[in-house]
């Protein structure tokens, strides 16, 4: 598995937070979606999830997730879905490619290349969904997994 060190760039996001199973995470994107289509904005291209904690880590009912779609144009937070920046940042990248059950050893290599290479982990992983699993068979789905790190 190839890991390479690359900069993620500013980008404006829609977003929501969300505590309990991953089993949500279709509903979670749909709702982003929408609020993105009934504002009149324009999603961008990154659809994510950033993974606050682990199943191996806590109870289902504990997990701690966001998931989120980049926009341009003026969005408005409301009671349901967040907007922010994400700043300019580096990560350590690897894709995989599969069912996105199958994402645990890559998530895995990442932390221990970055461990093994002397680089500092700054905050939690994000898998970056790179098509779209209602249009794509789950032998094809190509995910990036990003872990943020600054050089030691």
């Amino acid at each position: 598995m190839k890991v390479e060190e690359k900069r993620v760039e500013e980008t404006k996001v829609a977003y929501i937070p969300y505590r309990g199973s991953y089993d949500k995470i279709p509903v979670l994107m749909l709702k982003v979606g929408q609020w993105i289509a009934d504002q009149g904005l324009e999603m961008t291209g990154l659809v994510y999830g950033t993974y606050y904690n682990t199943p191996e880590e806590v109870a289902e009912k504990d997990l701690q997730y966001e998931i989120g779609f980049s926009f341009a144009g003026e969005g408005y937070q409301d009671a349901n879905v967040g907007v922010k920046e994400i700043p300019a940042h580096t990560v350590l990248a690897a894709m995989h490619q599969g069912p996105y059950t199958g994402m645990g050893p890559v998530i895995h290599a990442v932390v221990d290349y970055a461990v093994n290479h002397g680089y500092d982990i700054v905050g939690p992983i994000t898998e970056v969904y790179l098509n779209d699993p209602h249009r794509t068979p789950e032998e094809e789905l190509l995910t990036e997994v990003h872990l943020p790190v600054i050089k030691k």
